[in-house]
């Protein structure tokens, strides 16, 4: 793209002299043939998605900068709101590579038009061509067409849902068997058949048969019920786990995924490293108090996080999670009473952090009838002598009842190696 060359009348305005000279100059633009490519895509990084498709219709030179993979890193689409599936096939072939490491994707489930969304072969597709892609969001996605999650790339280490709809067997794993050919042939040399043993013994995570996703990320998704959850005892590398408005989750179905000693070993989601369970959302939903579920123990669960209903049943159980080191309290209110109850056990907590919490004022003791009749004439003498101190002793009423500073004692004495983070956090006043 060339820019034509500029004349810019530039006023000269010569002082002492009765008329005015004018001074025509002229002078080229700069051209963007000059700058180097480096610069362009840097330049070309801060568009949408959107806008690169349509700056790749400028010129050839802009088609090739374009299809740079250095701009499909992260992709984003949850913005672009018309996106159908014709859509996806055309960035897929022309611009999607092997530099895609995470995309965000916004579904059909609220359109007006509906229609299939992702099918397998785009599926497929996506895993051939784009093999490092690690981070994949779905955003009002109606996952019931496909009939489990293995269809999704195998290098995905973080999958998100948000308002999606899944089938009963999405989160099922189903071991690909072996070829009849190969399994006769191993079967009939003993060496064939110890090597065979010990793939199967070793097959990891990272086999091509196994789901090697490491986070899992479910946001307001009303079909996630228990037999999801139990489904999930079978991924192998699943070592977070964030439930948020997930209404149909249970204690019970809690407690038969919890990491605990049997016959063979550590089962249930014993690689689990982090849990989150939080009800925020909508009204009307009959609480099942999942979090009571952590009752069971859950053997290695290091990082807990637990928000909204679900923090008061949440802090009942969890005295008994010996191995916890991080708590995370968050978009509920809690008494200080209360907080030191639960964390009196937990001796091994390092970090407990409240976010966007709103803490109960303490109740200051009661006043006993009779005791300061006596003395409260020379009290309110005191106080009109010292009417310029009354400031000062109200700050320090507000003092007493902040909860925070006490708060920040009380825990520092049962738990001296814990350090405690505050975030936009508040004290609830009481309207007397």
């Amino acid at each position: 793209m060339r820019a034509q060359p500029v004349c810019v009348r530039i006023l000269v305005r010569v002082q002492g002299l009765k008329s005015f000279v004018y001074k025509m100059e002229e002078f080229k633009a700069c051209n963007l043939d000059y700058f180097p490519e480096n610069i362009l895509i840097d330049v070309l990084s801060y568009l949408s998605v959107r806008e690169l498709v349509r700056a790749g219709r400028v010129c050839k030179r802009w088609k090739r900068l374009v299809k740079d993979q250095r701009l499909w890193r992260f992709v984003d689409l949850t913005s672009w709101k018309g996106v159908t599936s014709r859509i996806l096939w055309l960035l897929l072939r022309q611009y999607l590579g092997c530099g895609l490491r995470c995309l965000r994707l916004r579904g059909l489930l609220l359109s007006a038009r509906g229609g299939t969304f992702l099918s397998e072969s785009w599926l497929k597709a996506l895993s051939t061509k784009c093999p490092r892609l690690r981070k994949l969001y779905l955003l009002h996605a109606d996952l019931r067409s496909l009939p489990s999650c293995q269809l999704l790339p195998q290098s995905l280490q973080v999958l998100e849902l948000r308002g999606c709809e899944l089938p009963r067997e999405f989160f099922n794993q189903t071991p690909t068997p072996p070829a009849p050919s190969q399994e006769r042939a191993e079967a009939t040399s003993s060496v064939g058949a110890q090597q065979h043993r010990r793939d199967q013994k070793g097959k990891g995570p990272g086999s091509p048969t196994g789901i090697g996703i490491e986070r899992l990320v479910l946001n307001n998704v009303p079909s996630f019920t228990d037999q999801h959850l139990q489904s999930l005892t079978s991924w192998e590398r699943l070592c977070r786990l964030e439930l948020r408005d997930t209404f149909r989750v249970t204690a019970n179905g809690l407690r038969s995924c919890a990491a605990k000693e049997g016959v063979c070993g550590v089962e249930g989601l014993s690689r689990l490293k982090f849990l989150e369970i939080g009800i925020t959302g909508r009204q009307g939903y009959q609480l099942q108090m999942a979090s009571l579920g952590l009752g069971a123990g859950w053997l290695g669960l290091e990082e807990l996080s637990l928000g909204g209903k679900e923090v008061g049943p949440g802090l009942l159980c969890a005295s008994r999670l010996k191995d916890l080191k991080c708590l995370c309290l968050w978009a509920c209110t809690l008494s200080e009473m209360q907080i030191v109850r639960s964390c009196r056990m937990l001796r091994g907590l390092r970090r407990l952090e409240f976010l966007d919490v709103i803490f109960q004022p303490r109740q200051c003791p009661p006043v006993v009838e009779g005791e300061g009749d006596g003395s409260g004439g020379e009290e309110q003498g005191r106080e009109e002598a010292a009417g310029e101190d009354n400031t000062n002793e109200e700050d320090k009423m507000l003092d007493m009842n902040d909860p925070i500073p006490s708060l920040r004692r009380s825990l520092a004495v049962l738990l001296p190696s814990c350090s405690l983070v505050f975030t936009n956090c508040s004290v609830q006043v009481n309207a007397e």
